[in-house]
């Protein structure tokens, strides 16, 4: 197998109290332009660094790079002379134990859904950056990422907010996904408001994740369960059947045509969320346990899971101690790398890099490098505008439906 390369790790400062409760770095998160990196230093801190000044530092000094020592400022491209533009590295104390990480952007022709607009107290500009924090108490507290200051305290959920997600069309709606099994979505735009309660669950929810066009989210929990919802009319649209075990992580490919869950029963699937069938399945134990036992291999369970913004590559993450890179077309990983209690992982905007969270600290590697094939950027292009339902209506040869629609 062959071993991805090491970019750099972001060391958390240890201090000897530290040793005796776990640190789980349950998040860590790329901002949507690529600007910022932020994860969750264990306990109540979350360390918000500007991406490029860490890439250029690890390049400096190797792969070493204590977290506290970052000291360069770097301004973003294209920033004019404005405070604002010059990405700073704030160090936010949350005031409880911090699951969930999310960065949102505003667009400022995505009008909020209400009708008072003019009685905000936050108006939100092209060059919003927004962080969700989503804590131990049920709160979600919304910071500034620019000056680090808190802009919400949104409290509804009354357990721990497990995973957040934004929109991806710079809406600034916020989907909250909780242990009191309800998923809550919040308009920011709407100072915060809480729009919807989404409720399905029979126990934890675990993860959320938005279709790339915002129109379909997907909810993973515990008991098996994977649901999809129609985020216009926020109505269920359909569960998906096959794992075994808890699911506890998902994500949309770039296109929209494919959704990745991750379970305890040592999978990760790959569906088609149009039509809710498994088109691939990566094991990490072989071979597989029985249905009977799909809870009991739990050195094998698969803690995260995030797809490449190439739509080739998935990354997953499980407990025996491997980072693994998956090619969408090929049964056994192309990469490994070695990682002793990581719990979440993803990949850099623009793919070129996975950061994966351990005790606290974060480890980056290169990502496998391909360069798409003309098809597989036409049948993404295809696949951005159009559900399976509407490719299976082509008229066009049946291979090519086939491979449209990732069968092939």
């Amino acid at each position: 197998l062959v071993r991805s390369r090491t970019v750099g790790e972001l060391l958390a400062p240890t201090s000897p109290f530290d040793k005796k409760c776990g640190r789980e770095n349950w998040t860590v998160a790329f901002a949507p332009d690529g600007s910022y990196f932020a994860w969750s230093q264990g306990h109540r801190i979350v360390k918000l660094v500007p991406w490029s000044q860490c890439l250029s530092n690890f390049m400096l000094h190797g792969t070493k790079n204590v977290a506290n020592s970052i000291s360069v400022r770097l301004s973003r491209q294209n920033s004019d002379n404005s405070q604002k533009n010059k990405p700073c590295e704030h160090i936010i104390d949350c005031g409880d134990i911090v699951w969930s990480l999310a960065f949102g952007s505003s667009v400022p022709e995505k009008q909020s859904r209400c009708v008072n607009i003019e009685w905000h107290r936050f108006k939100f500009g092209q060059d919003q950056l927004l962080l969700a924090t989503g804590l131990n108490n049920g709160r979600i507290k919304i910071w500034d990422v620019y000056t680090g200051k808190l802009l919400l305290n949104l409290m509804d959920h009354t357990e721990v907010v497990r995973d957040l997600t934004f929109a991806p069309d710079g809406s600034l709606i916020l989907v909250s996904a909780s242990r009191d099994k309800t998923l809550r979505v919040w308009d920011l735009k709407d100072d915060g408001n809480m729009m919807k309660v989404l409720r399905g669950h029979q126990n934890w929810v675990y993860g959320c994740a938005f279709s790339p066009d915002s129109s379909i989210l997907c909810s993973v929990g515990a008991s098996k369960a994977v649901f999809l919802w129609d985020m216009d009319k926020y109505s269920m649209i359909r569960k998906l059947e096959g794992h075994h075990n808890d699911v506890v992580a998902c994500e949309f490919s770039p296109d929209g045509a494919l959704l990745a869950t991750a379970s305890y029963d040592t999978r990760v699937y790959v569906w088609d969320p149009h039509i809710g069938v498994i088109l691939m399945e990566f094991g990490h134990l072989f071979p597989p346990p029985t249905p009977i036992f799909a809870g009991g291999a739990n050195d094998r369970w698969v803690r995260s899971v995030s797809f490449s913004h190439d739509g080739l590559h998935i990354a997953s993450l499980a407990d025996d101690k491997m980072v693994r890179f998956w090619r969408i077309d090929e049964d056994y990983p192309v990469q490994v790398a070695p990682l002793n209690n990581g719990l979440c992982c993803t990949f850099s905007t623009d793919g070129s890099v996975l950061a994966a969270g351990q005790d606290g600290s974060v480890y980056f590697w290169a990502t496998p490098k391909q360069v798409s094939s003309l098809q597989h950027l036409c049948r993404m292009a295809i696949r951005r505008v159009m559900p399976t339902s509407l490719v299976k209506n082509l008229p066009i040869p049946s291979k090519m439906v086939e491979f449209l629609c990732y069968q092939i």
